[in-house]
């Protein structure tokens, strides 16, 4: 009985996990026409970016902080104080920025766009698309998909920035740090390939929030609870999938 419960959950998943991969396929052939609406598109990024800003701009100062008294009391036991500043770019550009962008994200937006999508599906708005001939995929899908793929990264650098100044502001306006060191130590241990490796985790990890959100929002089952469930699904799986991602990707950029 355990071995075919088991089957039937790898199987279920597979089936998941197959209807996800066509449903991106029919999604990016919808892609390119929707980037002819640059309008919706950037009223898509205003939606799933800049409706974030502040719980984001506030996560990246507090996550800052608490970098910069973490590292300083680290680094305090080596003598090395004047490090932090390198402590706090690395954590911040290569793993806390992109993740914990990726998962504020989920939470806000990726809820958002699964719950309008799904509402769309349950008052009957998609099928009344489709019956006018009209498709959804282009003209509710896409733009929404390709406005979280964008804004994902504008997000990341954003909290990188006020994480930066967070980690600055305790440890060289309250811990005594030297200002120069700070900045100089960072400006010579931060290299392209740190930025570009917090750039690319933070754009794999929009294209795979935002594609789990709005294939939980269009394939919603048509009533209050179906919508609540989706968006549940959703928190849920692009949590899980951000962390596996960035395991992943951190091995692949080693």
């Amino acid at each position: 009985m355990s071995n075919g419960g088991g089957d039937g959950f790898i199987l279920e998943g597979v089936r998941r996990l197959g209807s996800v991969a066509i449903f991106l396929v029919h999604l990016l052939r919808e892609c390119v026409p929707a980037l002819g609406r640059p309008r919706l598109l950037v009223h898509q990024i205003y939606n799933a970016g800049a409706r974030s800003l502040i719980i984001i701009m506030l996560s990246g100062l507090f996550v800052g902080m608490v970098l910069g008294l973490q590292g300083y009391e680290l680094l305090q036991r080596f003598g090395s104080v004047e490090a932090l500043g390198t402590a706090a770019a690395l954590g911040l550009l290569k793993e806390l920025a992109p993740v914990v962008t990726a998962l504020l994200f989920a939470g806000r937006a990726g809820t958002a766009l699964t719950s309008e999508i799904g509402l769309m599906r349950a008052t009957d708005q998609l099928t009344a698309m489709e019956i006018m001939a009209v498709d959804p995929l282009r003209y509710v899908a896409a733009p929404r998909f390709l406005g979280g793929v964008i804004a994902m990264p504008l997000l990341t650098g954003i909290f990188s920035v006020v994480g930066l100044y967070g980690a600055q502001l305790i440890g060289v306006q309250l811990m005594g740090v030297d200002k120069g060191a700070f900045w100089s130590q960072m400006q010579g241990s931060v290299g392209l390939r740190n930025v570009t490796e917090g750039v690319v985790k933070s754009l794999v990890f929009g294209i795979a929030c935002s594609l789990i959100a709005v294939h939980e929002g269009y394939n919603a089952a048509p009533t209050a609870e179906g919508v609540a469930l989706a968006t549940t699904r959703t928190v849920v799986a692009s949590s899980v999938i951000t962390l596996l991602l960035d395991y992943v990707l951190t091995a692949a950029f080693l």
